[in-house]
C-alpha cells in the first residue's frame, strides 16, 4: 500500500466513510450499497479494492489524465489563427460554419466560442454589456419637476420631482368632456 497525499472529492470521501462502517460491522453491505446508490455487487467490489489498496483505490482512476476526446492543440491554434485573420468580426456560430465550409475544419460552435474567449477575440454577452451611469440626484427640491396627466372624463394630474425622487402632489378632477368611444 502506497503512503502519500491523496486528493479526493466529497463523494469519494463519503464512500470511504460508509465502507469503513461496513468493515467495522456497523452497517451491512446491502445498506451501504443503498446509501452509496450502487448495486450490491459494485459495493462488494469497492470494499474489496479498499481493503487491498487502501483509500486510494476509491479515487477515480482517470483523475489527472488527459481526456481521450481532447482536440490537438495544433488544430486549436490553426482554428484561432484562421478566425483571427479571416473571421475576426464573426460570432462563434458563423465562424464555425465558415471554418467547416471554406477550410474543412469541423469544430463545434461551443468549442470555438471557448477558444475565441481564451484568445480574447470574443466576449460573452455579459462582458459586452455596457452600463449606463445613473443620473445623480439634484440637491434642491423643484429643480427637476415632472408633470404626468391622463384624462377621459376624469382628469388625473401628478406632480413629482424626479431630481430628488419625491412625489409632490396628485390631483383628480372631473371634466366636462367625455372621450368619444
Amino acid at each position: 500500500m502506497a503512503v502519500g497525499l491523496v486528493i479526493m472529492s466529497e463523494r469519494e470521501l463519503n464512500r470511504i466513510e460508509v465502507l469503513s462502517q461496513v468493515t467495522q460491522d456497523r452497517m451491512t453491505i446491502v445498506t451501504a450499497a443503498n446509501v452509496l446508490g450502487l448495486s450490491r455487487r459494485q459495493a462488494h467490489r469497492l470494499l474489496k479494492d479498499s481493503q487491498t489498496d487502501g483509500p486510494a483505490a476509491i479515487r477515480h482512476k482517470a483523475r489527472g489524465r488527459i481526456s481521450n476526446n481532447r482536440i490537438d492543440p495544433a488544430v486549436r491554434e490553426f482554428a484561432v489563427t484562421l478566425v483571427r485573420e479571416n473571421y475576426l468580426d464573426f460570432g462563434p456560430t458563423f465562424a464555425a460554419e465558415k471554418l467547416s465550409e471554406d477550410h474543412g475544419l469541423k469544430v463545434s460552435r461551443e468549442t470555438l466560442r471557448k477558444w475565441m474567449q481564451d484568445a480574447g477575440i470574443w466576449l460573452s454577452r455579459k462582458q459586452r454589456r455596457t452600463f449606463h451611469q445613473p443620473r445623480l440626484r439634484r440637491e434642491c427640491l423643484g429643480e427637476l419637476i415632472q408633470i404626468d396627466g391622463a384624462g377621459s372624463g376624469l382628469s388625473i394630474t401628478r406632480l413629482s420631482d424626479t431630481g430628488v425622487r419625491k412625489h409632490l402632489s396628485q390631483r383628480c378632477a372631473t371634466t366636462g368632456w367625455m372621450r368619444p368611444g
